[in-house]
């Protein structure tokens, strides 16, 4: 078949993902090939020290990359988009959503970078003897009830951005399993929300005597493959805004970045891993058992098939990077050059790895936002050094690499003390966009080979259309492992670096000046103050 055809007869399936800075839509056949993609750039606000997005930002942008998405299928194929074979939206993980009986959201949503809920992610993690992440919805949904927020009363439902975007399509508030596994913890054997500590959460809060139960305000627990709904008529008018996008389109279970992460990578076996790296970063290491010990550090997720994962994740990861880059297209700009974003992406990167392996003795941190690995609620992005360290250009280019993978480093210390094993590591994500370089720095960081596929610049939206894909076309009983084996990445090229000695003993003292300089962004935190 065409292109053309396979277009209108619908033999395709849709991936679109929220990131925290762009949205984007991809369009592929049945065996993953992209045919489209479309994109919708936003950006989080700080407001009333929360980190949000509003509603109309939520929709916008949505309409917007699809509206894109569709622009570019006619450009391209001259052909109208008016069926699609499935559907799956994701988005940033976990956060807070909660709705009434109105289904009015009572309080802006509050995303995965804030680090507001200290208190309840201890006291849930003492409780659970199980770590509890401060994003996760329900250290979110502790922290309004010990902080006495009104709202808590009237709670209805409580759901993270893709379960919502998926509730308004179908009219189901159902959630993926490595989505579910970041608003509250799973057992692993049933595929479902781990009733103990169910109950010892309802037990904590009886006291409050509100009309509703935990389990009841939960979204549903579906497994990758499951049929998660259909596009409503109110759905493809919301998705689409032209009307030419029909109705009645099968949607799988909607996922988080992460396990789409796992997904574009093929990393949902055991002893696989994954790094997605751009605005936060996060390694996820399929685990073959539980970890002997529990670390506020690690969080204990699932694969969208409900698998263990062990998963360090980290709040900044490459703004402050391309803060940097931009600073140089500004001074660029000034002295009367023109600047292809792309190629002063590649010369930065490039000059990085002729610096000093522990960076000539520059030390940096990128916090935009809190790092709970660190012990931060904000940050304050910095850059310090003493009169002896080699102030160059690649030096800087390479410290704030190095420091871009800071505090993920810290979190993957403690699985190699576990002596977690891993058998391979894929990297996604911007870091990688550039040719070696962020692939090299990671392997320093991992003291890991580290491959990067052909399909990693495309991300969790396509991933999230391969999941769309294995509901769509699965044999019976075919895992999704096998499905991604057999029909997804067979015959994907990809490009695997060692670990460079010299780098990985860089990093080693790069990252033990970095624990000890952690007064200084502490001492920045506590004195930048407006």
């Amino acid at each position: 078949m065409s292109i053309q055809d396979i277009i209108v007869q619908g033999k395709t399936v849709l991936g679109i993902e929220f990131g925290s800075t762009r949205i984007k839509a991809v369009l592929a056949d049945d065996a993953g090939k992209v045919l489209a993609v479309g994109g919708h750039d936003w950006e989080n606000r700080y407001e009333d020290g929360i980190w949000t997005y509003s509603l109309e930002d939520i929709w916008t942008g949505l309409q917007d990359c699809y509206a894109d998405l569709a622009a570019n299928v006619k450009k391209q194929y001259d052909v109208e988009i008016t069926t699609i074979g499935a559907i799956g939206f994701s988005a940033m993980m976990h956060g807070y959503m909660p709705f009434d009986d109105k289904d009015e959201l009572m309080v802006p949503f509050r995303t995965w970078r804030n680090n507001i809920t200290g208190p309840a992610s201890e006291a849930l993690s003492r409780l659970f003897q199980h770590a509890i992440p401060q994003r996760w919805s329900i250290a979110h949904l502790y922290q309004a009830i010990l902080n006495g927020e009104e709202h808590v009363p009237a709670i209805k439902f409580m759901t993270t951005l893709e379960g919502y975007i998926h509730w308004k399509m179908t009219g189901r508030k159902v959630l993926g399993i490595g989505e579910a596994s970041g608003m509250f913890p799973i057992d692993t054997e049933k595929k479902t929300y781990n009733a103990r500590m169910i109950q010892q959460f309802n037990e904590l809060v009886a006291d409050k005597k509100y009309p509703w139960k935990l389990e009841e305000v939960l979204p549903e627990i579906l497994l990758a493959g499951d049929n998660a709904g259909v596009l409503t008529e109110e759905g493809a008018k919301l998705l689409d805004v032209s009307g030419k996008l029909c109705s009645g389109i099968p949607l799988c279970p909607p996922e988080g970045d992460a396990g789409t992460g796992m997904v574009a990578t093929n990393s949902v076996a055991p002893r696989t891993g994954n790094v997605s790296a751009g605005t936060s970063v996060f390694a996820m290491i399929v685990l073959e058992k539980e970890l002997r010990s529990m670390h506020p550090e690690i969080d204990l997720v699932t694969t969208p098939s409900g698998e263990l994962v062990a998963m360090v994740h980290s709040n900044n990861c490459t703004t402050e990077l391309n803060a940097w880059v931009n600073l140089f297209k500004e001074f660029a700009e000034t002295m009367g050059m023109k600047v292809d974003m792309n190629e002063l992406y590649s010369k930065l990167y490039n000059k990085a790895l002729e610096g000093d392996p522990d960076c000539g003795g520059l030390l940096a941190y990128g916090y935009h936002s809190g790092e709970h690995i660190t012990g931060f609620s904000e940050g304050r992005p910095l850059l310090a050094r003493s009169p002896e360290s080699k102030f160059n250009l690649a030096n800087l280019m390479r410290v704030q690499l190095y420091t871009s993978l800071g505090a993920l480093k810290v979190g993957l210390d403690i699985l190699r003390c576990e002596h977690v094993k891993i058998d391979k590591v894929l990297g996604h994500g911007g870091l990688f966009k550039t040719p070696v370089v962020g692939q090299r720095i990671m392997a320093a960081a991992m003291d890991t080979p580290v491959t990067v596929m052909e399909t990693a610049g495309e991300g969790g939206a396509w991933g999230m259309a391969v999941l769309a894909s294995y509901m769509k076309n699965k044999a019976e009983n075919e895992t999704l492992a096998e499905y991604l084996d057999k029909k997804i990445f067979a015959g994907v090229n990809g490009v695997e670096m060692a670990p460079i000695r010299k780098d990985v003993e860089g990093f080693y003292e790069f990252i033990g000046s970095y624990e000890k300089g952690l007064g200084i962004e502490a001492a920045a935190v506590s004195s930048m103050v407006w």
